[in-house]
């Protein structure tokens, strides 16, 4: 399933750092810096770092030479750590943050500078979230489109491994910075990520106030690498007695990235989170997505919740990308079931299992070309562009349109040879006879055969199911690995032009005539 010679992301050596504050001086958490971007209001931004024991720490916020609050505090005993939590502020900015520790006679003051208030987006996932701007279509004009963005700001994780949780960062790879074509073209899959830097470009388009990214993430990784333990438990993942497969090419020892590459960030305040991945869970532990991709959402939510103090929401918005298309020797159901899984199997979100999630539909964005393998399509503006709407939607509350047309109800025409679909928008049509599918049974057998399209209108989708000599078991759409040409699948929301989504829907029980409710019904594996 890899592409000869292909390597998904960079391996660096195992960095296993139990206690990130030992032997340390006075001084920041790692992420905290010049050129940095925190939490605008309504969360209060946190601020944290080492010192010693029982010192007095003030944390004061300056704008020119005007203090606009300070805050207090003191070094634990047994971590050595301090933390204050800032009073919200409006968007905007520069300021400098100035900590002073005092113990006994000695003072030593920290200072960062060019801190700017906006909101903070963290970005994460496996190779293709990992991709950097100087891989992707029309990389040269990109990596020139900066001077207009510098309020957006850019920070990346080292590739790093541990065994136990960190409470701070062992390595970064980008400190934070303002956005050049060196520091966003570094290097094939080397910081920083273009979906990532893109998606907060269409964000600070939208919003006209300062965005804060954060990357990390690892190309060949499963998703049981960035999961803590608690949530793999929750799903019932094996622990032992698995065999690695070809698509997982980077760390796969459960919770490793979690402890490292995401857990040490848990104290900061965020807007929100998006995430790409999935690839390398098509044959690894690939029935379990359905859990382990919720039961992640939910765990980092919690965990970034409780260490910001309660400043990050509860039920931070979280988006991700649907996976786009794969050139495979074989077709099989491995990656239309990987995106399906991605929904909860409801097919949608924000769903009754996955509250304040939005998701990039990519399957129509397929790159035969590609020199990092078909696997790593290059359009990432488009990605980013679907990302951002549904940002906009679920975590700004805008009014706009951030999926495709998903069908709402289906109405089987047993005595015309047809099966009607009902979508939730209007759609556009392009004609396509194979990819639509309906599962066909007699004889206790099932199998799939094509369901040509026979008429369509604004909302309405009529398929021909007189190939079918048997009972009727279901229906699906796009259930393969590679479902259309690049931005030629058969539906689309004709003013977004979002494509419709992949499903699968079963008719047990279905009596001809019947009307019944799709999305989230018999839309359910």
């Amino acid at each position: 399933m890899v592409a000869p010679g292909f390597v998904f992301g960079l391996v660096l050596p195992l960095i296993v750092r139990a206690d990130a504050s030992a032997g340390v001086g006075f001084r920041f958490a790692s992420y905290i810096g010049n050129d940095m971007v925190l939490q605008k209001e309504p969360a209060g931004a946190v601020i944290w770092g080492y010192g010693i024991s029982g010192a007095t720490v003030t944390v004061s916020l300056w704008q020119g030479q005007e203090t606009i609050m300070k805050k207090v505090t003191s070094v634990k005993a047994h971590s050595n750590s301090w933390m204050v939590v800032l009073d919200p502020m409006k968007p905007g900015g520069p300021y400098e943050v100035m900590a002073q520790q005092t113990f006994g006679r000695t003072n030593i003051t920290l200072r960062v500078h060019d801190v700017l208030f906006g909101d903070v987006w963290l970005c994460s996932g496996q190779s293709n979230m990992q991709m950097t701007v100087s891989q992707i279509f029309n990389a040269t004009r990109e990596l020139a489109n900066t001077v207009a963005y510098q309020s957006v700001r850019i920070f990346s994780v080292s590739l790093i491994q541990a065994e136990q949780e960190l409470e701070d960062l062992a390595q970064v790879d980008l400190q934070w910075a303002k956005p050049t074509s060196e520091n966003l073209g570094h290097g094939a899959f080397k910081y920083m990520s273009a979906v990532c830097w893109l998606f907060g470009r269409d964000l600070y388009d939208a919003l006209r106030y300062p965005i804060g990214l954060i990357s990390s993430s690892w190309g060949g990784t499963p998703i049981e690498a960035w999961s803590s333990g608690r949530s793999l438990k929750a799903c019932g993942v094996p622990t032992r007695g698995f065999t690695q497969s070809d698509t997982v090419t980077g760390p796969s020892k459960y919770s490793v990235l979690w402890n490292a590459m995401i857990h040490p960030l848990h104290n900061m305040s965020l807007k929100g989170v998006i995430w790409y991945q999935g690839e390398s869970n098509v044959n690894f532990n690939r029935d379990l997505y359905n859990c382990t991709f919720p039961a992640l959402i939910e765990d980092w939510r919690q965990t970034f919740h409780r260490g910001s103090q309660g400043q990050t929401e509860r039920f931070f918005p979280f988006g991700f990308v649907q996976l786009s298309s794969y050139l495979s020797a074989t077709s099989d159901d491995t990656f239309p079931e990987i995106r399906w899984h991605q929904t909860a199997d409801f097919g949608f979100v924000p769903n009754a299992r996955m509250p304040s999630t939005f998701m990039a539909v990519a399957m129509d964005l397929c790159d035969r070309k590609s020199p990092f393998g078909s696997i790593h399509p290059r359009d990432k503006q488009t990605v980013a562009y679907r990302l951002h709407l549904g940002a906009r939607a679920v975590a700004y509350g805008e009014k706009l349109i951030f999926q495709g047309p998903l069908p709402e109800n289906v109405e089987l025409l047993a005595d015309r040879g047809l099966l009607n679909l009902t979508y939730s928008q209007e759609i556009q049509v392009q004609r396509q006879d194979k990819i639509f599918e309906i599962s066909c049974c007699s004889d206790h057998q099932c199998k799939w055969l094509p369901a040509p399209m026979d008429a369509f209108s604004a909302q309405t989708l009529a398929l021909n199911i007189r190939s079918c000599r048997g009972a009727l078991a279901a229906v699906r759409y796009a259930w393969t690995t590679w479902p259309c040409e690049y931005k030629q699948c058969p539906l689309y929301h004709p003013s977004s032009t979002l494509p419709a989504p992949p499903f699968i829907a079963f008719m047990t029980d279905r009596k001809p005539g019947e009307h019944s409710k799709l999305a989230g019904d018999i839309v359910a594996l």
